[in-house]
């Protein structure tokens, strides 16, 4: 494959400063909640054994889904679209299904993306599905499983582990998946979709998550990862640019292929920007001003409020947990 703008060439000095290293989204996330004046920090999971499922057959011969934590378009739910903000009212607190031959509007206005430095443009960078499909045209994979599902973003990990992962197993199972392309946006995210592929992977059907959080995928612990050092909401690639999700994908794909063992990370060699100053600011308390603070605390209670509202009416089984 040709090499994709902003990929460093092998003949090319690799020297990184310790501003460009990935961002420590745990630190970065705990010193930023305190900050805004909440208590004990939130317990991220950790597992010290981890599930490995070799795939079962060569890839070519294999049916590929989609786990997504991106969100159906829902017109009547204010704004959704690039550069909105956080958007509580848009969640979605069960898991859902879709059709894969057909076209769908997936949006991540309810999640804690980096609005800074992203604007939530193009649906490629968080919903492979157009890339999965000339996958499979061009018999790189046996086929696109029929349906791809959605994965509620959720803090309460029991929930995640008996609730949503069970059921996305599920599906996957009666959709004759092989594998399986897990890809989050927020910090929440990536701990929610790395719980379900470790699920997905005791069921016997193989997992990469594609994230931009590794040190929280890593903290769970998954049998493998895709790096890519993003901002958060561009896992599956770089925004209007096709070569460099095409080339996301196909790590994806050979991850899947060439594992050894669980725990495996691969790391993206594309680059968001010539800069790694976009690092500095997602989350960081250091660069915020009081009023700041203030306004971002207001701003985050009156979103868990709506949330909460929704959650205990979608969800009244398990207390809107």
């Amino acid at each position: 494959m040709t090499p994709v703008p902003g990929e460093r060439s092998s003949g090319e000095p690799a020297f990184a400063t310790a501003a460009d290293a990935p961002i420590a989204y745990i630190e970065r996330t705990r010193a930023y909640y305190l900050a805004l004046g909440y208590g004990a920090p939130y317990e991220w999971a950790r597992f010290d054994d981890v599930p490995f499922q070799p795939l079962a057959k060569p890839l070519q011969h294999c049916r590929v889904a989609i786990v997504t934590t991106a969100a159906p378009y829902q017109p009547d739910k204010g704004d959704q679209g690039p550069g909105a903000p956080y958007n509580a009212v848009a969640k979605f607190y069960r898991v859902y299904s879709g059709d894969t031959a057909h076209e769908h509007d997936l949006r991540i206005a309810h999640v804690a993306i980096d609005r800074d430095h992203t604007t939530a443009v193009d649906s490629g960078t968080w919903f492979p599905l157009p890339a999965l499909r000339r996958a499979a045209a061009a018999g790189r994979i046996g086929s696109v499983a029929p349906r791809f599902h959605g994965a509620p973003t959720n803090r309460s990990q029991r929930v995640t582990r008996e609730i949503d992962a069970p059921e996305i197993v599920q599906r996957c199972r009666a959709d004759g998946a092989d594998a399986v392309l897990l890809v989050p946006n927020c910090p929440v995210c990536h701990q929610t979709v790395s719980l379900t592929a470790r699920l997905l992977e005791e069921a016997g059907i193989a997992t990469v998550v594609m994230g931009c959080a590794r040190d929280i995928v890593e903290h769970v612990g998954v049998p493998r990862l895709l790096f890519s050092d993003f901002p958060l909401g561009n896992a599956a690639g770089r925004p209007n640019d096709p070569r460099s999700q095409a080339l996301t994908l196909e790590l994806a794909l050979r991850l899947l292929e060439t594992a050894p063992a669980p725990r495996t990370t691969v790391t993206s060699p594309l680059r968001w920007s010539e800069s790694a100053d976009w690092k500095r600011d997602y989350c960081n308390a250091e660069r915020l001003t009081a009023e700041e603070i203030r306004q971002r605390r207001a701003r985050f209670d009156a979103g868990r409020a709506v949330a909460q509202g929704l959650r205990a009416a979608q969800r009244p089984e398990d207390g809107g947990a």
